[in-house]
C-alpha cells in the first residue's frame, strides 16, 4: 500500500506544472498590481503582487492563462514558464476615465481622491447663461448659487463646505491646463451703480465644454499650491477630431 501511494503521489506531481510570469501595463510599462490570472477551464487561479508577479500551478492537460484587470482588455495567452504578459488599456471603458490635474488622464475606479467628471453634453443640455448654472445640480457636495439678482450675475461656488472664515471659499478654475482669473465684474458708476457684470467663469461658453472635472480634497488639489485650497474645476474644452466623413470641425 506504501508503494501504491508512492507511486500516485509522484504522479500527480509529475502532471502538474508550476507556472511564473509578470503582468505590466502597455501604456506606461508598469507593473499591474491585483490582476486577475485564472486558469482557463477552472475556478483556480490568483492575483498579482505588488511586483506584478504571480504564480500558478497548471493541473494536467490545462495549458491556458486568463488574464484581466479593471479597465484594460481581457487575454488568453498559452502558459509557459517566466511569462511576460502585457495588458492594453480598454477603450470602451472612456466613461470610467477622468481628467485630473495638468490634463493627465487616469482611471476614475484607480484614484485615491474625489475627483466627479460631468460631460458637456449634459452641460450644454441645460442651457444655461453661464456654464457655471449648468453644473448646479449634477454634483455632490458643490453648491452654487448666484451672489445678485442682476442678469449674468457672478455665481458663488462652494465645494465641500465653507473652509474659510475670512478667506476667499472659491475654487481654482483651469482651463485646458491654463489657470482662470475668477475675480467679479462691478459698475460703480451713477447709472449702473453696483451692478454685477459676472466673473471669469460667466465667459465660458457651456457649448464649447467638452468635459468639466471637480477635484475636491487636499490630495486632489496638492498640485496647484495654495490657490486650490477651495477645490479645483477642470474646463477642457473641445477640438477638431479625425472623421470619417467631414473635415472633423
Amino acid at each position: 500500500m506504501l508503494l501504491v501511494c508512492l507511486f500516485l503521489s509522484v504522479g500527480m506531481a509529475m502532471a502538474q506544472t508550476k507556472i511564473t510570469g509578470t503582468v505590466i501595463s502597455e501604456e506606461d510599462g508598469e507593473p499591474i498590481v491585483g490582476a486577475t490570472v485564472k486558469i482557463a477551464g477552472t475556478t483556480q487561479g490568483t492575483l498579482t503582487d505588488v511586483n506584478g508577479k504571480f504564480t500558478v500551478t497548471l493541473p494536467q492537460g490545462k495549458k491556458t492563462l486568463q488574464v484581466s484587470y479593471v479597465g484594460m482588455v481581457p487575454q488568453s495567452v498559452a502558459a509557459k514558464n517566466n511569462m511576460r504578459i502585457v495588458l492594453a488599456s480598454d477603450s470602451k471603458v472612456l466613461q470610467d476615465v477622468v481628467v485630473t490635474a495638468m490634463g493627465i488622464k487616469r482611471s476614475a475606479k484607480a484614484l485615491g481622491y474625489s475627483a466627479t467628471a460631468v460631460d458637456g453634453d449634459k452641460i450644454a443640455a441645460a442651457r444655461t447663461n453661464d456654464v457655471m448654472s449648468s453644473l448646479a445640480g449634477k454634483v455632490a457636495g458643490v453648491s452654487i448659487s448666484s451672489t445678485s439678482s442682476d442678469p449674468g450675475a457672478s455665481n458663488a461656488v462652494i465645494i465641500r463646505g465653507v473652509s474659510s472664515l475670512s478667506g476667499n471659499n472659491q475654487p481654482l478654475y483651469v482651463i485646458d491646463g491654463v489657470p482662470l482669473t475668477n475675480s467679479s465684474v462691478t459698475s460703480n458708476d451713477p447709472l449702473n451703480n453696483s451692478y454685477d457684470f459676472g466673473n471669469g467663469a460667466n465667459a465660458v461658453n457651456p457649448d464649447d465644454v467638452e468635459s468639466m472635472t471637480i477635484l475636491k480634497g487636499a490630495a486632489a488639489t496638492a498640485l496647484y499650491g495654495s490657490r486650490a485650497a477651495s477645490g479645483v474645476i477642470l474646463i477642457t474644452t473641445k477640438s477638431g477630431q479625425k472623421q470619417k466623413k467631414g473635415i472633423g470641425i
